[in-house]
């Protein structure tokens, strides 16, 4: 098997057949599953996936250093930051020599005052304390949005399991930082193929004069450079404190596939669309489907 692609069909009915990826909405990044060297193979399947005279394929979030707009010959109909560290140093004084000389001051006198004031420790979470690290992130990340909607939510269930099951794969970074044996910090991510993944996070606002979260991050990005890894993934999000570490931002890329220009358009009035409430996107698609586009 060369590649796997995750599609489904959104809208069943005919005349419009519109084809995602599998993940959209909540996911930060999309995509074929499969290895460089085969995204060649992996974007003849896509079109030929959105081959038909009624087929549209609306590929959300695609990697830009793939060179999906690239190899499939199409528009790119929308772009979003995702910055990342290449890491080329082979260790965290490296990296840091190759940054600005007040970020270097930044990231040496913040860890210290927090370890030298208020005992800084980290831990990174292992098997008998995972439930009750998953229970600090949840708290720490409603602390940090303040009553709004959050990223977990509902989720809870699913990154329970989950995290177990990545834990017991090797895949797992949960860390947390903690002042007197009390977690004040927390970063939940994901480390594979040769890259940590850098998913939520979450701080109690009281530490925030003392950059409880800049220095967290810090401390992850050592990790990834001190263990050998070849990036750190920032995903979706063009925050100024990403700008910071990150060394390049290659983004995500929106792309519509389809047989015929009047289908080409619908595609794009849909990823438009994906912004809109779900009644908006039920009646953009039933007008498409009055107009007969797509036939």
């Amino acid at each position: 098997m060369a590649a796997i692609l995750p599609l489904y069909e959104a809208i069943p009915p005919r005349p419009l057949r519109l084809l995602r990826f599998v993940g959209h909405g909540p996911a930060d990044q999309l995509g074929p599953v499969c290895a460089p060297e085969d995204r060649r193979l992996a974007a003849e399947g896509l079109a030929r996936a959105a081959r038909g005279p009624g087929d549209l394929l609306l590929a959300e979030r695609l990697d830009g250093e793939a060179q999906w707009a690239h190899r499939l010959a199409m528009p790119v109909v929308r772009h979003e930051p995702s910055p990342r560290v290449e890491i080329a140093a082979p260790s965290w004084e490296d990296y840091l020599a190759g940054r600005s000389a007040h970020f270097r001051q930044s990231v040496r006198r913040g860890e210290r005052k927090l370890r030298r004031e208020h005992g800084l420790s980290f831990r990174l979470s292992d098997g008998p304390h995972l439930d009750a690290d998953l229970d600090s992130l949840f708290h720490l990340h409603e602390l940090r949005w303040q009553g709004a909607a959050t990223r977990f939510g509902k989720q809870r269930a699913f990154h329970r399991d989950f995290a177990a099951v990545a834990l017991d794969r090797g895949w797992l970074r949960l860390w947390l930082a903690e002042i007197a044996g009390r977690p004040v910090a927390a970063w939940y991510g994901f480390r594979f193929a040769g890259a940590d993944w850098h998913y939520q996070n979450g701080r109690d606002p009281r530490w925030n004069r003392e950059g409880i979260g800049f220095v967290l991050l810090a401390h992850t990005i050592r990790e990834a450079v001190d263990d050998g890894m070849r990036e750190y993934k920032m995903l979706l999000g063009g925050e100024s404190y990403k700008d910071r570490f990150a060394t390049s931002n290659p983004g995500l890329q929106t792309l519509v596939l389809g047989s015929r220009l009047a289908g080409t358009a619908a595609a794009r009035a849909t990823a438009a669309a994906a912004r809109l409430s779900p009644t908006a996107r039920r009646r953009l698609v039933a007008v498409s489907a009055r107009l007969g586009i797509g036939r």
